[in-house]
């Protein structure tokens, strides 16, 4: 295995001196990778069905009811008594820790929707029945996974946009700020709600919507790194001897120049989770019924009466937003050529 170069060892402890960042990012990953398998966590189907001697895995496979002794050819209702006699009377099921789905209803409440935390519901439930735990972990899923898609696209376009300004400066340089000048000044916010509002909302929708406005994030520092590297002795050196501007901009500029944006990228991210967190809230985000952090603020919003709700999703919410803000600040210390780890 190639041994890491002394800068990036230097680098690496220098995150791993931010004890607050360096286990923030560690809290993280652990959280995302439990969303990541929510089926197994969360489920209103079980892991495993032995039946009549035969393994059956429900989680990734829609059976017929027929196959486990029932009457309609329907994809099998686990949580149906019927059913649930039959398999256990010729063979077992093995279940999640949670026998809920995101959007699983249970029916079988003690009283009126929302109801209390309680052993069934460790959380409580929405004001539609629906398990808590369930619909924060399936909603912190798509708030991550949303999010890394933005910055991933956003960091694509803004680096792209940024290295073509700051290399070629003069004109290219003068007709891209002013257009991006032009295009921040519009309002957001309100755009996103009316182009949202004019189609059928959906996750790549939304992505694309929010990705016209997102990419400019990036375009000042790279921008500015390319200007000040397009002058260094190696980079004219490299025009002189006849090297094309793409290979000068993407292997010579460009590890430079991301040192700085490599910073902007965890609050990108938060930036990112917190706009689609905000069109939820306000009904114009991910289409009905689907797990979303801000469709539970607006839940919480909606009935005082159950603040079981609210609070649930605010913990999460303001969680993983400080954890990234943490990530950010450790990954601008280790990027910081002035820093060193025993400081």
């Amino acid at each position: 295995m190639p041994r890491l170069s002394p800068l990036c060892r230097r680098r690496l402890a220098n995150f791993r001196a931010n004890r607050r960042g360096f286990w923030s990012l560690v809290v993280f990953v652990v959280l995302f990778a439990v969303s990541l398998g929510a089926e197994f966590v969360a489920n209103d189907r079980p892991f495993v069905v032995s039946y009549r001697g035969e393994l059956h895995m429900p989680v990734f496979v829609d059976y017929s009811e027929r196959q486990f002794g029932g009457d309609f050819d329907v994809p099998a209702d686990y949580r149906d008594p019927y059913i649930i006699e039959n398999i256990e009377a010729q063979g077992w099921m093995l279940w999640p820790p949670i026998r809920f789905a995101d959007d699983t209803i249970d029916f079988d409440l003690p009283g009126p929707a929302p109801q209390p935390p309680s052993a069934r519901h460790w959380l409580g439930t929405d004001d539609q029945g629906r398990d808590l735990v369930a619909r924060l972990l399936y909603g912190f899923r798509v708030s991550v996974l949303f999010g890394l898609l933005l910055t991933l696209f956003s960091t694509v376009i803004g680096v792209c946009a940024g290295a073509v300004q700051g290399y070629h400066g003069g004109r290219v340089d003068m007709i891209g700020q002013r257009f991006m000048e032009i295009w921040s000044g519009m309002p957001v916010l309100y755009l996103l709600i009316i182009l949202a509002d004019m189609i059928r909302p959906g996750f790549w929708w939304l992505l694309g919507i929010m990705l016209l406005f997102s990419w400019m994030s990036l375009v000042g520092v790279v921008r500015a790194e390319f200007l000040r590297g397009r002058n260094l002795d190696y980079v004219r050196a490299a025009r002189a001897m006849g090297v094309s501007d793409s290979i000068i901009m993407f292997r010579h500029i460009l590890p430079n120049a991301m040192v700085a944006g490599l910073t902007f990228l965890p609050f990108v991210l938060n930036g990112a989770i917190g706009t689609l967190t905000s069109l939820d809230f306000l009904g114009f985000g991910m289409p009905p019924g689907s797990p979303s952090l801000g469709e539970l603020l607006s839940q919480g919003k909606a009935n005082l009466h159950a603040p079981w709700i609210g609070l649930s999703a605010f913990v999460v919410l303001s969680t993983l937003l400080t954890l990234l803000v943490f990530i950010g600040e450790a990954a601008r210390d280790a990027l910081d050529p002035n820093r060193s780890a025993d400081l």
